[in-house]
């Protein structure tokens, strides 16, 4: 059985539970629950920590696993990133008293509180800065105005936690981080195909299908507004000189597809939801 490692709680847990379940995979019915048997799919689910998941599956314990890149790359662990998932997305930033500092090179020899050490560690290494860290367990924001560190380096959303701390955002972002699905760089037969439904999953959240009626002789204008995935279906009518059209666009820009569309000569527009999907 292929062996993955899924957070049991945090920001990631939610969303990584509804794209497996999406994905036809039998998840716990009880939040109590640390092993998961899903014998038809041969597969066997691991409820973990976030932050220790990449321990696990680096160590070869497990076979895969999802997680955060940022709690990946602070692991240290010889786990490797399959491919990001779409969610949970986070920027990585570094963070002062107003005008102190500018940039990482700013940072030399000065206290950093974070709870990803190695992460930030091994960026200003990158710089070639030198700085002693301070390793907290979250609420690194309070470390500057409680004497603790000169600067922090931590998630940052809008910055207003930051803010109310008398801190601010400067210098480049240290990593711009998002759920990831990770392995250990073995080969396993599960391991395609799941990413396979992943992938369909994601393409079912991000895209919708668009069907309407035209003109054939407008045809070519309304493809040219949305080409789809690789093309669209295109069907003739009964009626004469008219086609049916099916295509996929991006959720986000349904709206202003439709639209265009319907300024194109397009009829009978509707949309519809992608409950599944495989894209190859």
């Amino acid at each position: 059985m292929l062996k993955i490692a899924v957070p049991n709680k945090g920001s990631l847990a939610e969303t990584a539970a509804w794209m497996l379940d999406e994905a036809g995979y039998r998840g716990r019915r009880d939040g109590k629950e640390l092993i998961v048997v899903d014998a038809r799919n041969e597969v066997e689910f691991f409820f973990l920590r976030p932050r220790d998941i990449a321990t696990y599956v680096g160590s070869g314990a497990l076979d895969v696993g999802i997680t955060g890149r940022d709690l990946l790359l602070d692991s240290g662990s010889d786990a490797v990133e399959v491919e990001g998932l779409g969610f949970a997305r986070s920027t990585f930033r570094f963070a002062g008293p107003a005008g102190t500092f500018h940039s990482a090179v700013d940072l030399q020899g000065v206290r950093i509180a974070s709870s990803y050490a190695l992460l930030v560690e091994r960026h200003l290494a990158e710089h070639g800065v030198t700085a002693e860290l301070v390793r907290l367990d979250g609420a690194v924001e309070s470390a500057v105005r409680l004497g603790v560190a000169d600067a922090v380096a931590d998630v940052v959303e809008t910055g207003g936690t930051l803010k109310a701390q008398g801190l601010e955002v400067f210098g480049d972002p240290i990593l711009s981080s998002e759920a990831v699905l990770i392995s250990n760089g073995g080969s396993h037969p599960g391991l395609a195909t799941l990413k396979r439904r992943l992938d369909g999953v994601m393409v079912a959240r991000d895209y919708v299908l668009v069907d309407y009626d035209i003109e054939r002789s407008r045809l070519d204008a309304a493809v040219s507004i949305a080409e789809g995935f690789e093309s669209a279906t295109v069907s003739p009518l009964q009626k004469e000189g008219w086609v049916a059209v099916r295509v996929m666009v991006r959720r986000d820009e349904t709206n202003q597809i439709m639209d265009a569309l319907a300024d194109a000569g397009a009829r009978a527009i509707i949309v519809s939801r992608i409950h599944a999907a495989r894209i190859s």
